[in-house]
């Protein structure tokens, strides 16, 4: 046999020798604790109300299989939110975990092969004789290779596999949660913004029936109490036009983090400006489906079950130490009893020597390893389990504002249009002096607060209906013929 052909039989040896037996646990998943069916639909058909505001399209696709450029149709919008994919830093350090989730799989899977390599040693000790024997060595070395008969390093493979799912799972969920923050946020800055239209006009409106009060106190036609009401509530404006001031650029700064770069350019022509929230973009109600669908559906709840994988191949690892490990350490190459003689023509030898080792005493080392990694199957059970019901209480809440929202948008419009009308009532009755003032003032006040409650409401069912897409894990997907964005991967 030729030095390259017994090179190539002692890897091939080695190699098929490596196809061990696993010891994992089969993997059965857990019974999903949760109800079959979604409380938010029975209270919706309990009400019986058809959402208000939302789009009349009815989509009969699942969130999940919705990119988010099809549920998001404003243009504004969607360049904040591509923006925010190539520059949040959140999201670039969920990729970069997936790169090194994936180099640790590949340092796993490597450890099944043998690692062959060019070697030089060189011995001197003492012979009989008081002479000094010489031993030198040259060629190629495969050191400490495991045989896996066991399956140890196969179920760690396979643990380091799990766990590199589970981040690509992770970085899925990253994206999801970005997307649907920065919707929010900017539902949020419309709304700021017609807030502030409000209680400016309303401001502007308490300033001229200030001056008026001020005109007749001073003239004897009304009294300080008076006066000093139109005063409060014109202060009062005030107060509420510094908070939203406050409150719209405290979100134009977590739309900045969320963006990962300041606001300039065309990312600060995409603020809305003068808009309105009623302006805003309908979305299409997504079908809520089953619980049973968040299993599939949502990537929290996959890389949640990726971690119990992980977990359950451990346990397979930690068993295999208990049986014996088997390790081969070969070399083939030129072996001399003088350095300068080493490459000449003779010189070659080979050498095998396969080691058995089958622990005995550990002190309980082997036994507290397979504890451990039973205990962190059980741990990662319960937080699987709890992936589930944190998903199914997430859609129920976004399908309970569903069914109720839209009805008290359509109240609170109703009321307002209502104070509307009391308040241009309370103004001619208090300009022919029937009413006093104040009766005005209450009609003001009660028409502003009216007028701020649509605003707000038409903005929880907005934020809603994100929510609700977000939570049926809708907003990871891309479209399959879009171009990859860049610092992200797609599925």
């Amino acid at each position: 046999m030729t030095k390259t052909r017994l090179a190539q039989a002692l890897v091939l040896s080695a190699v098929a020798l490596a196809a061990g037996c696993s010891m994992a646990p089969k993997y059965e998943r857990p019974e999903a604790p949760v109800a079959t069916d979604w409380p938010g639909l029975r209270l919706a058909r309990s009400l019986a109300v058809a959402p208000t505001g939302a789009s009349t399209a009815v989509q009969t696709i699942a969130a999940a299989d919705i990119e988010w450029q099809s549920f998001f149709s404003d243009p504004k919008l969607r360049l904040l939110i591509e923006a925010a994919l190539r520059n949040n830093r959140d999201l670039r350090i969920a990729v970069l975990n997936i790169e090194q989730a994936r180099a640790q799989f590949q340092i796993r899977r490597a450890d099944q092969f043998p690692t062959v390599g060019a070697a030089a040693t060189g011995t001197r000790q003492p012979a009989a004789g008081g002479n000094i024997s010489s031993v030198y060595t040259a060629g190629l070395a495969m050191t400490s290779y495991e045989i896996d008969f066991f399956g140890r390093v196969a179920s760690l493979k396979d643990a380091a596999l799990a766990q590199y799912l589970a981040t690509e799972e992770g970085r899925k969920t990253t994206q999801i949660s970005l997307i649907a923050t920065l919707a929010n946020t900017w539902l949020s800055l419309l709304a700021d913004e017609e807030l502030l239209a409000i209680t400016q006009q309303t401001l502007a409106t308490r300033e001229e029936s200030f001056k008026l009060s001020q005109l007749r106190f001073d003239n004897g036609a009304t009294s300080e109490l008076d006066l000093r009401q139109a005063e409060s509530l014109t202060e009062a404006a005030r107060i509420s036009l510094a908070q939203l001031q406050r409150q719209r650029a405290l979100d134009e700064n977590l739309l900045t983090l969320l963006l990962g770069q300041p606001l300039t350019g065309e990312l600060a022509a995409a603020l809305p400006a003068g808009q309105a929230l009623a302006d805003a973009p309908l979305m299409v109600d997504v079908p809520a489906g089953l619980p049973s669908d968040l299993l599939t559906k949502r990537p929290d709840i996959r890389q949640a079950e990726q971690q119990l994988l992980a977990a359950n191949a451990n346990i397979g690892a930690a068993r295999a130490a208990f049986f014996p490990r088997i390790s081969l350490t070969a070399s083939a190459g030129s072996v001399s009893n003088h350095l300068s003689g080493l490459f000449e023509s003779g010189t070659y030898g080979w050498t095998l020597a396969p080691q058995l080792f089958l622990p005995l005493f550990d002190a309980g080392r082997n036994r507290a390893g397979l504890d451990s990694a039973k205990v962190n199957r059980d741990i990662a059970v319960a937080q699987y389990e709890k992936a589930i019901q944190t998903a199914f209480r997430e859609v129920a809440d976004a399908l309970a504002g569903r069914a109720t929202l839209g009805e008290q948008l359509r109240a609170q419009q109703a009321q307002a249009s209502a104070e509307a009308t009391r308040f241009k009532l309370s103004d001619l009755r208090y300009q022919n002096g029937i009413a006093s003032q104040l009766d005005l003032l209450d009609a003001q006040r009660s028409l502003f607060a009216a007028r701020q409650a649509v605003v707000q409401t038409r903005l929880l069912q907005l934020q809603n209906q994100v929510t609700l897409y977000k939570t049926l894990g809708g907003g990871w997907k891309e479209p399959v013929a879009a171009a990859a964005v860049p610092g992200t991967t797609t599925p």
